[in-house]
């Protein structure tokens, strides 16, 4: 048993041990933190992922890819059995890819969480929905930690790449991982790198993104940075795990706010006669001071109408208000109630109909162009308030040919998708184009369709000018 010895405090107050402390599982010779290095350095290193979805599989793929040995672990038995069959989860993920990674030998999936013993890094990779009051859901990120504590031993490195709020590492993850008597920082290692994917971008995949790191002390610090550095184009250290958490949210509080300021924006310049696309278009040829966000129905995704309010949470904690994101939040979560009051309007501009008893075809489902993800959709809130409005809807979306479960809207669970063919498309009084995928024949829609209600620019990106009867942008 050890004493704490002359204790130092670190940036934010908080006293930091110098040598042993008494309390642990059991006493043991410091780690070799040379040898760490060198096991992430020369690649030998064994990486266990926890969650194995739209960020924890391309990062698993990644990192096999660069030579590490990879255990993914999920909690869905189905896709584990899928991934060691070879099959993807993910449109944007080839069977291909996951197939030569298990070909080589460097890439299991299991549900087994006795794994985490043979990892030497174990990345914790979960989501990080809201409550239903706005406030922080870490129930898998605890969760996560629980799983792993029973098999933490000393050498091992713990990483978080969910997003969240600043302490949540610090003051979440870490006394779960502590409690069975190993000590941060002095048997093991803790780190924080936020997640950076973008699921569908063909420019930025998983490597070529750089990853921010943070250790709880230098030494967690030194093995992140050279794990990560083997399989992304460069790491950015930070000072603290608090400043690592901050960072990401910042990033998506950004994209938030500025995607606000544009929705805000083309509901002004409608009302002028102006299109907020050529607006853009042309403002964003100013070399500096200008960088171009696009207006859309409202926003989806796990990160960016979800990740503000992790801040905002954290604020109130702290008695401070947050007026800025909050308005962005209320902004951009009316954006589908905007756009079905525009379809609306044009039904009765140009065929003196209301909503009720109409047909609509939504166009795109997907909260994002050429992905099959449904989280937060837009598209989602947009059908339900067609519906609530008395019209008869349908959808069309190549990626989901029937409509999954979802937490907010279970009355659309089981629906299908319906054929995009001619006689099809010549029911309906309007189609609404939600979601921009590259793959749909828009040329066809405006052929066939009474009115079509783009809110993407996809007819416009297309150059299709020969159909401003039926097109209207919103």
């Amino acid at each position: 048993m050890y004493q704490l010895d002359n204790p130092t405090t670190d940036a934010h107050g908080r006293r930091q041990p110098q040598l042993r402390v008494s309390g642990r599982r059991e006493a043991t010779q410091s780690p070799d933190i040379d040898g760490l290095l060198q096991k992430y350095l020369n690649r030998t290193a064994t990486v266990a992922v926890v969650g194995l979805g739209y960020v924890g599989l391309p990062l698993s793929l990644t990192a096999c890819e660069a030579g590490y040995r990879i255990l993914g672990y999920d909690i869905d038995a189905a896709t584990v059995d899928r991934l060691n069959g070879g099959h993807s989860p993910l449109n944007h993920i080839t069977d291909a890819r996951i197939g030569q990674a298990i070909a080589d030998g460097r890439f299991l999936a299991t549900v087994d969480d006795a794994s985490f013993a043979e990892a030497d890094a174990i990345l914790i990779c979960v989501p990080t929905p809201l409550g239903p009051h706005h406030e922080p859901d870490l129930t898998f990120v605890e969760a996560s930690a629980r799983s792993i504590a029973p098999h933490l031993r000393p050498g091992h490195l713990v990483v978080l790449e969910s997003t969240t709020y600043p302490g949540t590492t610090r003051d979440v993850v870490k006394p779960i991982l502590e409690a069975g008597g190993l000590v941060a920082d002095v048997d093991f290692f803790l780190a924080y790198s936020p997640e950076r994917e973008d699921p569908g971008n063909t420019d930025f995949a998983t490597a070529r993104i750089p990853k921010v790191v943070a250790g709880d002390g230098d030494a967690a610090l030194r093995l992140a940075v050279a794990l990560y550095d083997q399989f992304v184009v460069g790491t950015v250290p930070v000072s603290s795990l608090e400043t690592a958490e901050a960072v990401k949210l910042t990033e998506n509080i950004f994209r938030a706010v500025n995607i606000a300021l544009v929705n805000e924006l083309k509901i002004v310049y409608d009302r002028l006669g102006i299109d907020i696309w050529e607006v853009i278009e042309a403002a964003k040829t100013k070399p500096f001071g200008f960088m171009p966000f696009y207006p859309g129905p409202g926003l989806g995704g796990h990160c960016i109408p979800i990740d503000p309010f992790y801040l905002t949470w954290k604020a109130r904690e702290l008695g401070i208000s947050t007026r800025f994101i909050e308005l962005a939040g209320e902004v951009n979560a009316n954006m589908p109630a905007y756009v079905v009051h525009r379809l609306r309007e044009e039904l009765d501009r140009r065929f003196r109909k209301g909503l009720s008893g109409a047909r609509i075809l939504v166009v795109g489902l997907a909260y994002k162009k050429n992905v099959s993800d449904l989280r937060e959709s837009p598209a989602l809130t947009v059908m339900e308030l067609l519906d609530a409005a008395g019209a008869k809807v349908d959808y069309y979306d190549p990626f989901f040919p029937v409509i999954p479960p979802t937490r907010q809207h279970a009355n659309l669970a089981g629906k299908a998708s319906v054929p995009f063919e001619d006689y099809t498309l010549t029911r309906y009084d309007a189609a609404m184009i939600v979601t921009d995928h590259s793959g749909i024949d828009y040329s066809k829609l405006l052929r066939l369709s009474k009115l079509v209600l783009d809110t993407r620019n996809a007819v416009g990106a297309l150059g299709l000018v020969d159909f401003r009867d039926v097109m209207v942008k919103a």
